[in-house]
């Protein structure tokens, strides 16, 4: 098995300002210090070309990348679930078992 020598010690978060889905998965990720290497895809144009990239030509946001893995629109409970088995280091121990409050349901997530 070939060890990563490049850790992970954020995740990558595609935002855009005005975005209701951002701040509130931002804000629910912060309540478990997850950190995040914020990119607001109206700033650059090389981050929206990312999110464009993984979302069928969309600049859907919030758009998470954690390692080889993207998510479009997730919820906090997919996020922490990919870093508990990407980077788990980067999950607080108090998550343990217990779920997040950030239960969304309402549409799920592409994953690519």
């Amino acid at each position: 098995m070939v060890e990563n020598s490049n850790p992970i010690d954020a995740i990558d978060f595609y935002w855009r300002p005005g975005c209701g889905f951002c701040m509130m998965l931002e804000r629910n990720l912060d309540k478990f210090d997850i950190p995040l290497s914020k990119h607001n895809i109206w700033d650059d144009p090389s981050h929206a070309e990312v999110v464009r990239s993984l979302a069928n030509g969309n600049e859907t946001v919030p758009t998470v990348v954690i390692d080889d893995l993207a998510m479009v629109n997730p919820s906090a409970d997919e996020v922490i679930a990919v870093l508990s088995a990407k980077a788990p280091h980067l999950v607080p121990e108090r998550l343990g078992t217990k779920r997040s409050e950030s239960n969304r349901t309402d549409r799920p997530p592409t994953v690519r």
